[in-house]
């Protein structure tokens, strides 16, 4: 209950930490808590330094190395589960496991593997395995030693399923004891112990703890086979060797005949110094429930003798395999004996297995592997067995004994096994503090993005308001100047004009008979009527919506009006560059075009005008001539002011036909 509460309060509050910036907050906390290691606290808060390219590469790089693991497979069958402690209701009562060694070792490595114990809710944990403790180390005859490691609350190892590997330098010693200082609970009553599975101590590749003397600080008066101090280093740990690497291969089984001794002999090419022989069981199948029983196919009594001669005429024994229950057998059964120098090694079947399990009496032999070690290497790999009995199952190769693969793959060294799967539970450990640290990034980069795009969909509304604002100001503005100029054109000049006309009937009235005055009073009307009619022609024009939208239209019907009496032409090429200026452009240039005509009417006296326009994408050219008296004096201030309004050059010179000729230049090109 405790483990699922804790676990819910992690996820509780890692959730939290997606949504608030509690970067350094929820690792303190969890970590004062005891809900993850110290070393993991460590890496959570070194997290925060890297980069997301970093921990994505991190993330990467874990599963890679995850991948080339070996697994946590665990072996379910009956079995030794190594030693515990007497009971305490205080978890500062101090015990110790203590491996005497048969002679000075180096000890290189020291490995624990905890006890596990199968929670209904939350699956395997580890029982009993201390909250602090150390390892000592010494000298036969020597009590007191020198400590190698030790480990606190802080560091915070637990919880754990795997091996824990202290490295221990190369130090000399007779012994190693593991001193618990702080005990754990273990789960069935809460009652505080020390509880291990397995011990062992490396020197080199060798595990040099194994079967050898163990001394203890307590016993829990267990008296069953299952659970006394020697099975600390009888080399059976809960894991079943499952290795990323290798292909799958089918154990050697056989019938015998019943009563029958047999033997299996291997040739090792050359003499070596053998010094180990670990075997292997043959797999029991994935059914569930298994069918099969414990230890099957492992004789009841074997004897391992080696020699150099082939006849073996000068053989010795080299070690003794009796099963005497069931707690006898495990996965893989591993004997030390002393170094010898063999070359043939047979193992004698003196007593094979019998399966009486299922009604029959029938005798068998199998096994998944046997490994011949000489000083750390496996001198029977790749070497064959010979049987000398018939083998009575197909499918099942003698082949298969010394192929260095079991039903999962490759089979490694028990060194190289159990770091694998304490480097697993530390990747495991670290795993998902990165892919935390990742999600809080992801949530910070989606949090930041959004706000990106609220800001620029906001920035976007402001910029198209501003200028809908802006156009509709300008547009006002120029309506409210359209509106007074052509209330100015109408009420004033208009009003004068049509008063003028108003006085002209006046007179006409008072005149009388006088014909002469009459026509001449009659001609002011007519003027005045005209001059209206341009008034209200004016006034329309710069009340329209369009104003001056036919460029060329109007430059056209502009000659026609002011050139009534005149003798005139007007050419255009390129219109539709003409229709491509701004409406201002094409105001200002059709402004200048009437003030020119307006200067030839009153200045020029001449009889013939002709107008030329030619557009471009990049320059407009207006030549206006005639053949008047010619300009005299400077250029009239008005076509000075206009040439500039529109953005362009003028300049005026003699025609070719005796008059001026005005030209006006728009664009990057105007001289």
């Amino acid at each position: 209950m405790i483990h699922l509460v804790r676990k819910a309060f992690v996820l509780a509050v890692m959730q939290l930490g997606k949504s608030v910036k509690a970067t350094k907050v929820i690792p303190t906390l969890l970590l004062a808590l005891g809900m993850i290691p110290a070393t993991a606290f460590s890496e959570m808060v070194e997290f925060q330094e890297f980069s997301l390219g970093e921990l994505e590469n991190r993330l990467q790089s874990i599963d890679r190395e995850l991948d080339q693991l070996a697994s946590n497979s665990f072996h379910y069958q009956i079995g030794t589960i190594g030693f515990r402690s007497a009971h305490h209701s205080d978890p500062h009562h101090p015990e110790w496991f203590q491996v005497d060694l048969d002679r000075e070792q180096t000890v290189d490595e020291v490995i624990l593997v905890p006890t596990l114990w199968r929670h209904t809710k939350t699956g395997l944990q580890s029982d009993g395995f201390p909250q602090e403790f150390r390892v000592v180390v010494g000298e036969e005859g020597h009590s007191e030693g020198e400590v190698v490691a030790r480990f606190s609350k802080e560091d915070q190892f637990l919880p754990r399923i795997a091996p824990l590997v202290i490295p221990c330098n190369g130090i000399a010693a007779s012994w190693i004891r593991v001193e618990a200082t702080t005990l754990s609970p273990r789960a069935w009553d809460g009652q505080y112990i020390f509880q291990l599975s397995e011990i062992l101590v490396f020197s080199g590749e060798d595990n040099v703890a194994l079967r050898q003397a163990v001394q203890v600080s307590s016993n829990d008066g267990h008296k069953g086979r299952a659970r006394y101090k020697e099975t600390l280093v009888d080399g059976f740990t809960p894991y079943l060797m499952d290795a990323a690497q290798g292909d799958q291969s089918i154990a050697f089984f056989s019938e015998l005949e019943r009563g029958a001794e047999v033997n299996l002999t291997i040739d090792l090419g050359s003499v070596e110094r053998v010094d180990r022989i670990h075997l292997h069981s043959l797999e029991l199948g994935d059914t569930v429930p298994q069918v099969s029983p414990p230890g099957m196919g492992i004789p009841r009594h074997l004897v391992v003798l080696g020699a150099r001669s082939a006849d073996f005429s000068d053989a010795s024994p080299l070690c003794e395999f009796v099963v005497e229950t069931t707690f006898d057998t495990g996965a893989i059964m591993m004997r030390r004996f002393p170094p010898a120098g063999c070359r043939f090694l047979r193992l004698k079947v003196v007593e094979p297995f019998t399966s009486d399990w299922d009604g029959s009496s029938n005798t068998q032999i199998g096994f998944a592997e046997i490994e011949i070690y000489a000083g750390g290497r496996n001198v029977a790999a790749g070497k064959e067995f010979q049987a000398d009995f018939e083998v009575h199952q197909s499918g099942r190769s003698i082949s298969a004994l010394t192929d260095s693969l079991n039903l999962y793959g490759d089979i490694l060294s028990i060194h190289d096994w159990m770091g694998q799967l304490a480097r697993r539970h530390d990747l495991e450990t670290e795993r998902p503090l990165v892919l935390a640290e990742l999600d809080q990034r992801y949530e910070n980069q989606k949090k930041i993005l959004n706000r990106l795009s609220w800001v620029t969909a906001f920035l976007a509304a402001g910029i198209a308001i501003v200028i809908l604002i802006n156009r509709i100001w300008r547009l006002r503005q120029v309506a409210r100047i359209k509106e007074r100029f052509a209330a100015d054109l109408h009420d004033e000049v208009g009003a004068n004009l049509h008063a003028i006309a108003l006085l002209s009937d006046v007179a006409k009235d008072k005149v009388g008979s006088d014909e002469d005055l009459a026509e001449i009073i009659d001609e002011v009307r007519t003027i005045s009527l005209e001059t209206s009619d341009a008034t209200r022609n004016c006034t329309s024009m710069l009340e329209a919506e369009g104003l001056c939208e036919d460029l060329a239209g109007e430059l056209r019907r502009t000659a026609k009006r002011l050139m009534v009496d005149l003798d005139h032409e007007i050419e255009i090429t390129g219109e539709e560059f003409l229709q491509g200026l701004r409406p201002k452009q094409r105001i200002d240039l059709l402004l200048f075009y009437k003030e020119s005509l307006v200067n030839i009417i009153r200045h020029s006296q001449a009889t013939r005008v002709r107008t030329s326009v030619t557009a471009d994408s990049k320059t407009i050219a207006l030549i206006v001539s005639d053949n008047g008296i010619g300009l005299r004096g400077e250029l009239p201030r008005s076509l000075r002011r206009r040439a500039r309004l529109v953005g362009g050059k003028v300049r005026v010179e003699k025609d070719d036909a005796g008059g001026a000729r005005i030209t006006l230049r728009v664009g990057p090109r105007s001289k």
